[in-house]
């Protein structure tokens, strides 16, 4: 089972946040070879849900209220740890982060902007595609919105 924790950034203590750069730099730059600029300003602004396997942090996302990164709530940044991935922690993290975007931001209504091969992980739950593939970052991408009351 994952413990999930939701803070704001200013509540996120050091270890947290290395933590959760260190995570998504596994994933994001080494695993996915992506050189990009993966701390971006932004995370000033999220909600940060942390996912922990007892003491280790396993999965992660955050979160931005509507109008901070679309007209929509989002959630972003989903990463769990390859050695993690068989537990099913992809769907812990999304469906806790879908439940602090229902919480905190008191809607329903939620997009992301999802790497393409991951669509059918999305589909399963309750997002489903608008618009046309693009690239991100050199990465196929299709955004993605959840409406479920």
């Amino acid at each position: 089972m994952l413990k999930t924790i939701v803070k704001s950034f200013d509540q996120l203590n050091t270890t947290e946040l290395y933590d959760l750069l260190q995570l998504r730099s596994e994933v994001f730059v080494v695993e996915q070879d992506c050189v990009y600029q993966d701390i971006d300003g932004k995370d000033k602004k999220a909600l940060h849900v942390l996912g922990y396997n007892g003491t280790r942090l396993v999965a992660y996302t955050r979160l931005f209220s509507p109008g901070d990164y679309f007209e929509e709530a989002s959630i972003g940044r989903v990463v769990v740890s390859e050695n993690d991935r068989k537990f099913r922690f992809g769907y812990y993290i999304m469906n806790a982060s879908i439940e602090a975007v229902k919480s905190y931001y008191k809607t329903s209504e939620i997009k992301i902007s999802a790497q393409t091969y991951l669509k059918r992980f999305y589909n399963n739950l309750q997002f489903f595609e608008v618009g046309e593939e693009y690239l991100e970052d050199g990465i196929p991408h299709i955004a993605m919105l959840y409406k479920n009351e």
